[in-house]
């Protein structure tokens, strides 16, 4: 029997080409409305997850 990767993280992150982990900024759902568009838009990228070996083997095993 194979390891299974986490559905949830799955969903959450984006693996690279070159193997970097990306996630939505943490906390910037709402209360963006008065921003100004550029800091909006700063908000609303994506940021480098770090991740150590063996966390990223256990909760993303088809991607390694």
């Amino acid at each position: 029997m194979s390891i299974k990767t986490t559905k949830s993280y799955s969903k959450r992150f984006k693996i690279t080409k070159n193997g970097k982990i990306l996630s939505r900024k943490a906390g910037q759902n709402h209360f963006n409305a008065k921003e100004r568009t550029r800091v909006a838009g700063r908000k609303h990228g994506m940021v480098i997850v770090h991740m150590d070996n063996k966390a990223r083997s256990r909760f993303l095993a088809t991607s390694n």
